[in-house]
């Protein structure tokens, strides 16, 4: 009788596989979990310069910012899922800031809130996230 080869992977084989790509996994979510953390930072970011057009549109207008109000209040703008409150303090007629705090998804985000002024400074928690 001949032998024939055995075809095929062993159980050892198919355990290292499954060990390697649980490695690469636990290295890959992490660095993934902060680049849509960071898509969504920059969405809140875009819309809190498009909020601050929208208040220069109204002080043009108007002479104040007294009586502006924001166009909506969460961002994105568009879509379901909503990641930040947008909120807007009128500090004085010329004065305004719009802060974008972190909810749902970002609750964590280590940025906190975010905020632009009347003359364009921009605060967060950390240096790096504008």
């Amino acid at each position: 009788m001949q032998r024939r080869s055995e075809q095929g992977f062993s159980l050892l084989e198919l355990m290292i596989v499954v060990a390697i790509i649980g490695i690469l996994a636990s290295i890959a979510y992490p660095s993934y979990q902060e680049s849509v953390a960071e898509g969504r930072r920059v969405d809140a970011q875009a819309n809190l310069l498009s909020l601050a057009q929208h208040m220069e549109r109204e002080f043009t207008e108007n002479g104040t910012y007294a009586d502006a109000g924001l166009p909506y209040t969460e961002a994105p703008k568009d879509g379901i899922d909503k990641f930040y409150d947008l909120a807007l303090t009128v500090q004085t007629a010329t004065t305004y800031t719009i802060r974008a705090r972190p909810k749902n998804g970002m609750a964590g985000d280590r940025c906190g809130d975010m905020s632009l002024n009347h003359i364009g400074q921009k605060t967060a928690a950390e240096t790096d996230c504008w």
